[in-house]
Parts: structure tokens; sequence; C-alpha cells
């Protein structure tokens, strides 16, 4: 595995947490099935809601992580930073049956879909882990913008116990997250949150 993938991320709100804990992270169709907050934006759901994962699942039916959640939805998010929390999860997860990895936003027209973890050699993690995506060259702005949200599907669900900590704005989300009944490491990091 590429030396700077040491984790995987999930965006999540706090109010999720305890259902979280109780049932893993959650496909789109999983969690639809039980009351929550979502952060996902509608147009893109839409778009999600009709692409299949070719020979494997609807796009829906996978629990999707990012490799940096340092990326374009949390950066719409920012100013939301004292209700969320990006969940860490174990990259160990990459080895688990039938587990997709997406080379850009697994919406986006352009994205391709390789078998994890071999497919990790095909993904550009320099533009992932870059810490900005502008270009001014609108298409390499837009190509960018993508791959920073390269994906990994897990189908269903993660489970809970491949949560090893949490990242939080600052002390005061981390006393919110703990009275969710979160009981791993937190950290505070207030660049991953665009500040």
């Amino acid at each position: 595995m590429p030396h700077r993938l040491t984790e995987l991320h999930s965006i999540m709100p706090l109010a999720n947490i305890p259902s979280v804990l109780r049932h893993g992270i959650l496909s789109h169709e999983e969690a639809a099935k039980l009351p929550h907050d979502s952060v996902a934006l509608a147009e893109i759901q839409e778009r999600r809601d009709v692409k299949r994962v070719p020979g494997g699942l609807r796009l829906h039916q996978y629990a999707n992580l990012y490799f940096c959640a340092r990326n374009p939805m949390l950066f719409l998010r920012k100013n939301e930073t004292g209700s969320l929390c990006v969940l860490r999860v174990d990259k160990h997860v990459l080895t688990l049956p039938e587990v997709v990895l997406t080379d850009r936003n697994a919406s986006s027209d352009y994205v391709r879909f390789f078998k994890s973890p071999e497919g990790l050699r095909e993904l550009d993690f320099n533009l992932i882990f870059s810490t900005y995506w502008t270009s001014e060259d609108p298409f390499d702005y837009l190509k960018r913008k993508s791959i920073k949200c390269a994906e990994v599907l897990v189908p269903h669900r993660v489970p809970a116990d491949w949560i090893v900590g949490a990242y939080v704005f600052n002390a005061a989300v981390e006393a919110k997250l703990r009275q969710t009944g979160f009981d791993r490491p937190i950290t505070s990091n207030r660049q991953l949150f665009f500040s």
C-alpha cells in the first residue's frame, strides 16, 4: 500500500454517531432504513442513485469512504464543523471481500472502478492527498476536484469495529463527540476542516 495511505475517512454528523457505533458506517440504502442526518448533496445523490458499479452492486448499496477527507465535500460543509467529525477507518478494510476503489468521485461520468487492493496502483495519490485542487485551467480544476474525492466502496456497511478514531475541529467538538458515547481516540485537526 502507498506509504501515505495510513487510514480511510468518513465525514459524519455527530448526531449519527450512536447509530454508527451500533450499526457501522452504512450504505445510503441501509442508512435510509434508520433515522439519520446526512451531509450528502441532493443532486449528487440523484446521480449516485442510478449508477451501478460494473460487475457489482448499485452505488447506493455501498458504504463509501474517502482516502482523504480534506476534499471538496468537506469544504462545502466548512461552516458546519461544530456538528461534524471525520471518522478514521482502519486501512485494512481495503482487504475485505468485494471492496471496490474509484479513481475519483464515484458519481463522475469519467470514474473508473477497480478491485481492491490491486487497484491502488491505478490511483493518483499525489492528487488525492494534495492540499488544494485549484487550477487556472477550468478542465484541470474539475478533474482535480473529482480526483480529490476518490472513494473506497464497501458493500452494505463498514462494521463499527473498523473505526479506530476520529478527527474534530476543536476541543468543543471533541466534548460533543464524547457525549455521543464515542470511546476511541479523538484528535483536533483544524487544517483538515479548512481552518
